[in-house]
């Protein structure tokens, strides 16, 4: 006991310097490095994307409309309710959201394009002007008032005279079922000589 009441035990933790000194530096080092990266990375020269550019294909919003589909746990995603991106891999549940997504930069980035456009030149806009006015002469030529009210005339007459003939067969349809009177043998034998007298 005495031994015990001349060493008096401390309870304080005690901290080993050097371990910690290391994981410290340890610390330290991986900070660097990871500052270093960051600078590699500032430095280089930024990923260059494609310029926006114009849909080639048309959006298709309407071909699962109004049908009905049972899913389960395991149905996958491109056949869950709503419209499937491929390019981004998730589901939209309706029309407007997909439309929104496919024009946003998340959508736009994964297809290896930034949000600028092309900016035109004044040439560009020009050849632009000139085709736009092409298209409308052309327009204009093919829409003649007079040769429309022609065809409309035409049209109307064919219209008339497939109706003519459409009451004509009906009438001759009509009369050859009034000629056709009933067996006179089936009718005695049924009882009964006719329906009244025939309209001719």
């Amino acid at each position: 006991m005495s031994d015990k009441l001349g060493q008096v035990e401390d309870h304080r933790r005690k901290w080993d310097r050097d371990e910690y000194e290391k994981i410290a530096q340890a610390r330290l080092d991986q900070e660097l490095e990871e500052k270093e990266k960051r600078e590699k990375r500032y430095n280089e020269p930024p990923v260059k994307r494609e310029l926006l550019r114009q849909r080639e294909y048309k959006v298709d919003l309407e071909s699962r409309l109004g049908k009905s589909q049972v899913i389960t746990k395991t149905t996958p995603s491109s056949q869950m309710g709503g419209y499937y991106c491929n390019v981004c891999d998730c589901v939209v549940k309706d029309s407007i959201n997909f439309l929104d997504h496919i024009n946003g930069k998340k959508h736009q980035r994964n297809l290896g394009m930034s949000m600028r456009v092309e900016r035109s030149s004044l040439d560009q806009v020009k050849k632009r002007f000139e085709m736009n006015k092409k298209k409308q002469e052309e327009k204009k030529k093919d829409y003649d008032f007079e040769a429309r009210m022609v065809e409309l005339r035409e049209e109307e007459e064919k219209q008339k005279a497939y109706r003519k003939q459409k009451r004509k067969d009906r009438k001759r349809k009509a009369d050859d079922d009034d000629g056709d009177e009933m067996d006179p043998e089936m009718a005695a034998m049924m009882g009964f000589s006719g329906f009244g007298s025939s309209k001719r």
